[in-house]
């Protein structure tokens, strides 16, 4: 059991604010690896469902027409900023390439916030959910400010000045603006296949039913998604609770991280290079960091 908890006892020795690239890190690619992504994909799946946010995606088709490449692009983006931090050639490549796709686009700053809380607050609120312990306080502040620097590095204003100021504004954000429209069930239906690589194979035949039972009911009515039936509901909640519990009482922390072997996606199966990522027509020639 000690060993269950040595991350976590590492971790409460570090300063969240100078070392939360490596808190991080340990988050994702030790403690809760699994967690981690299906929150992360969760988070994604929200952030384009906001109806201005949608309309601008269902827009230029990259969600709707070329649904693969642009889930592996937004994928490889973030983990070669998470996995290199933001400082180091690669994660500094992947930065300035998102900069570049988003600087013809004219996005209200509060959209950029929304989309950066959906990253601070889904995943941590899965893993308090379900995860095999909660995050402690280490975590939550670790989380924070590598959103809150990735968020001041593309230029985002306002930024809430914790997690629990992030929190309750994205809360306050995502009731408001959180609507039933069209461009947000587009895009659902193009990138359920995403969720759907989530569900282990045995339960392959409720995968649907599944996806749809781990959005939130304000989420399922943006996304136009009709609620799974209760039965669905209930046993999905009730297998994640035996699962966590199962994990902390006999799991063991992994040896190998994940992305040991670095990041693969579907589109680049021969690896990628960082210019390739996002759409093609960027508006600026790729200029890598010297």
């Amino acid at each position: 059991m000690r060993a269950r908890y040595a991350n976590l006892a590492r971790t409460r020795t570090l300063d969240p604010e100078r070392d939360y690239l490596a808190i991080y890190q340990t988050m994702l690619r030790y403690e809760f690896p699994w967690d981690m992504k299906l929150g992360l994909n969760l988070a994604f799946n929200r952030s384009f469902s906001i109806p201005a946010i949608a309309a601008v995606h269902t827009a230029t088709g990259e969600l709707t027409e070329r649904t693969q490449k642009r889930l592996d692009d937004t994928g490889l983006l973030m983990y070669e900023m998470v996995l290199n931090g933001f400082d180091q050639p690669r994660g500094r490549d992947a930065l300035r390439r998102v900069n570049q796709i988003h600087r013809p686009y004219d996005i209200p700053n509060d959209d950029y916030l929304y989309v950066l809380g959906c990253l601070v607050v889904i995943p941590t609120r899965w893993l308090q959910q379900y995860g095999w312990r909660r995050p402690c306080c280490h975590e939550l502040q670790a989380t924070y400010v590598f959103y809150r620097e990735l968020g001041r590095r593309i230029g985002i204003a306002d930024i809430p000045e914790s997690y629990e100021d992030f929190e309750s504004w994205f809360d306050a954000h995502d009731a408001a603006h959180l609507q039933p429209n069209d461009d947000a069930a587009a895009i659902e239906r193009a990138t359920r296949m995403l969720m759907l690589t989530r569900i282990p194979k045995p339960l392959a035949p409720l995968g649907n039913a599944l996806v749809s039972a781990m959005y939130d009911a304000p989420l399922r009515r943006a996304m136009q998604v009709d609620a799974p039936a209760w039965p669905v509901r209930t046993g999905l909640h009730l297998a994640l609770k035996t699962r966590s519990r199962l994990q902390r009482w006999f799991g063991t922390p992994p040896t190998t991280p994940l992305f040991a072997d670095g990041v693969n996606a579907k589109t680049y199966p021969n690896g990628y290079d960082i210019s390739q990522l996002g759409p093609e027509p960027t508006g600026m020639p790729y200029q890598p960091d010297p």
